[in-house]
């Protein structure tokens, strides 16, 4: 029993090493291919433009240090059990029927294990659920198929409709720069917000329609849209740019097209743009692309670009 337990913890150390080091050179090769935007073949979430969305790209990092031994351990035991005891080499059969020690490990390694990722994201929940006493700014976001309206509340109120940007309408929306507003990703009308303001989110969806869910992956912001019930989120934006996101809930036909386009300015910017949009939306937002997508804007402003695929 003792030579048992001494061969597959040693079996287990070697082959844990040489996976480890395998593992160790694929994720510095994909580092280098990250960029600002998801690419082909990312494993990591996007850059965080929010302190929620950075808590959660933290604690995403911290649990791979327990994910990836545990993997490779139990890939490891696999291995050994399936090569070392297969009939041909161990054709007489330990009658083993338990070891004391080995089971109080896999006990307490489990415990202590939930333990060490309990307390973080414990944390992480109680910050991103605790909405803010003083909000700069509340919006509210109804979800209808498949659109949503955005409700500016407070002194300065606004509303309008966000759809889904067509082909044939780009020339005339002044929005042909792919890069800058991605095919069935871009907007006719993007919700507009200040750089470093606390905004507060009201979701909903329309009485008569579908359950939808609103997604801003950058901003680590994913809270369902529920006809009848008002569900509320915050979030502050650190950087400028235009962030894209989508309903991540299904919703019908046409639930991929649903996107969600934040751009993100200055408060300056913000300001001219709530009072020019109060009387003409679409010269607003004229005003405001081209006060952002000139060509240096355009080049930091591509940079910025986030976007995310369909989650359902």
């Amino acid at each position: 029993m003792a030579s048992l337990a001494t061969g597959l913890v040693t079996g287990t150390a070697r082959l844990m090493a040489g996976l480890a080091g395998a593992m160790v050179l694929c994720l510095m090769s994909a580092v280098g291919a990250m960029a600002d935007q998801p690419v082909d073949w990312q494993i990591d979430l996007q850059p965080h433009a929010s302190p929620v969305m950075e808590q959660i790209r933290w604690f995403n990092h911290y649990t791979l240090w327990f994910i990836v031994p545990v993997t490779l351990l139990v890939l490891a035991l696999l291995i050994i059990v399936v090569v070392r005891f297969r009939a041909s080499a161990n054709p007489v059969a330990s009658r083993t029927s338990h070891n004391t020690a080995i089971e109080i490990v896999w006990t307490l390694g489990p415990v202590l294990i939930l333990f060490f990722l309990a307390i973080p994201s414990f944390n992480l929940l109680t910050y991103e659920l605790t909405i803010p006493e003083k909000p700069d700014l509340t919006i509210k976001a109804t979800a209808t198929q498949w659109q949503w309206n955005y409700e500016y509340q407070g002194e300065k109120q606004l509303a309008f409709d966000s759809y889904l940007l067509k082909d044939q309408d780009r020339a005339s929306a002044g929005k042909e720069d792919h890069k800058i507003y991605p095919r069935l990703l871009a907007v006719d009308n993007e919700m507009v917000l200040p750089v470093g303001k606390t905004v507060r989110m009201l979701v909903t969806a329309a009485p008569s329609d579908v359950i939808h869910s609103f997604a801003m992956p950058s901003f680590g912001v994913k809270i369902d849209a529920v006809p009848g019930r008002l569900n509320e989120t915050w979030f502050r934006v650190d950087r400028e740019g235009l962030f894209y996101g989508q309903c991540s809930e299904l919703c019908g036909k046409d639930h991929a097209f649903m996107p969600i386009a934040i751009r993100v300015v200055s408060a300056d910017k913000y300001n001219a743009w709530m009072t020019a949009a109060a009387s003409d939306l679409g010269a607003a937002n004229k005003a405001l692309m081209a006060a952002t997508d000139g060509p240096k804007a355009a080049n930091q402003l591509a940079q910025n670009v986030s976007t995310m695929t369909v989650s359902n």
